[in-house]
């Protein structure tokens, strides 16, 4: 009974700071499955590519390959490059994620961006158990997807909807978690890498090619500037 209860508080505790995220969710997973249905696969095939492969933009270039030709070495190398920002969400929860015993394993594979923004800023209440509350905001996040496509992909027949600019859901709901994370944060080092780094990254290397430049940029200066950080932080 003490165990139940404790998962119940855990869940209760989780489930609005998943909120945000199943707004998001719902239309971009919504749209993934009418994209599937549009290319000629049953509901099936985005319901199982959600729940397994996990990874919103790799799922959508994932369906174009399967129509094209028998391509291993190439389709291995795209995942790896379209997903590579994970290695660095993975360095970032190590700490946060030891002790978790069997949870670990979900945890890990269930780490996407928005399950890494929640699980590493969000402030858990006293009392709640830590890892129970982690391993919740991973699968309401990974249930709100698996849902929406299999939705999407049910009733991809019935349904016709202008999709041109459902992309910008999810835009719009990190630069809500950005702000409010800035808003929480005592000195804004951290932030201002971020940004910045982006921002020549981006200059330099374009929009198709930026991201990960940037991320290991920010990755150098925060492993760099660390104590600086830690230093500033603890003097407010």
């Amino acid at each position: 009974m003490q165990q139940l209860s404790t998962k119940k508080a855990a869940l209760k505790a989780a489930f609005p700071h998943t909120l945000p995220i199943m707004a998001g969710f719902l239309f971009l997973g919504f749209t993934y499955g009418l994209y599937m249905h549009s290319l000629g696969f049953g509901f099936l095939y985005p319901t199982l590519m959600a729940l397994f492969i996990y990874g919103g933009s790799l799922e959508f270039v994932a369906a174009s390959m399967l129509l094209s030709g028998f391509a291993p070495v190439q389709t291995l190398i795209m995942a790896l490059i379209i997903q590579a920002r994970h290695l660095f969400y993975g360095l970032a929860m190590l700490d946060k994620y030891k002790n978790m015993g069997r949870k670990k394993f979900y945890l890990i594979f269930g780490l996407c961006d928005e399950t890494f923004s929640v699980n590493s800023s969000a402030e858990i209440p006293e009392g709640v158990d830590k890892g129970l509350f982690m391993f919740f905001v991973t699968l309401l996040n990974q249930l709100y997807w698996v849902v929406s496509a299999a939705l999407g992909g049910l009733f991809g027949s019935v349904i016709s909807l202008d999709l041109e600019g459902m992309d910008f859901v999810m835009t719009a709901m990190f630069t809500v978690i950005f702000l409010d994370q800035l808003l929480k944060e005592k000195q804004h080092y951290s932030s201002a890498i971020g940004v910045i780094c982006t921002a020549v990254c981006l200059l330099i290397f374009g929009r198709d090619s930026f991201m990960i430049p940037s991320m290991l940029c920010i990755l150098v200066l925060l492993t760099a500037l660390r104590r600086p950080i830690e230093k500033g932080a603890d003097e407010l």
